[in-house]
């Protein structure tokens, strides 16, 4: 998949495959950078359950680094309030699939420590190649 920036706020790109194949190929390759999936939100199910709406299929995937999260909540503890990154994996009505990710940089300049800052960009270079193995 062709990564790009897609907001200030966040980067990825859309995929040929489908939405299944897509959760599944995201989370195998950020296991391969390092990355483990805490939390998979399934908006798509929590809305029909909650409001009766129905959707096109929409996941938040909340995955973490080991390493970093550490490094990071060691210099700044209070960090844990933007762990973990999130991924995005979404249908769009045309049927295409969407994976995106929260831009770790753009998120943790809030934090104004250039130690930090190192973190994130090592983080989101990760993330990036896995997004484009998808």
């Amino acid at each position: 998949m062709e990564v790009r920036r897609l907001s200030n706020y966040s980067f990825g790109g859309e995929t040929e495959i489908g939405f299944d194949e897509a959760i599944k190929r995201v989370s195998e390759a950020l296991k391969e950078q390092g990355f483990g999936i805490l939390t998979e939100i399934d908006a798509k199910r929590v809305l029909k359950e909650k409001l009766g709406l129905e959707r096109r299929p929409y996941k938040i995937l909340g995955a973490c680094n080991p390493h970093f999260a550490h490094r990071a909540i060691e210099i700044e503890p209070e960090l844990g309030t933007l762990l973990p990154c999130n991924i995005l994996v979404y249908e769009r009505e045309d049927g295409k699939v969407v994976v995106s990710a929260m831009d770790p940089e753009a998120a943790l300049k809030l934090v104004g420590n250039p130690a930090i800052e190192e973190i994130a960009k090592e983080v989101r270079s990760r993330i990036e190649k896995a997004l484009e193995k998808v």
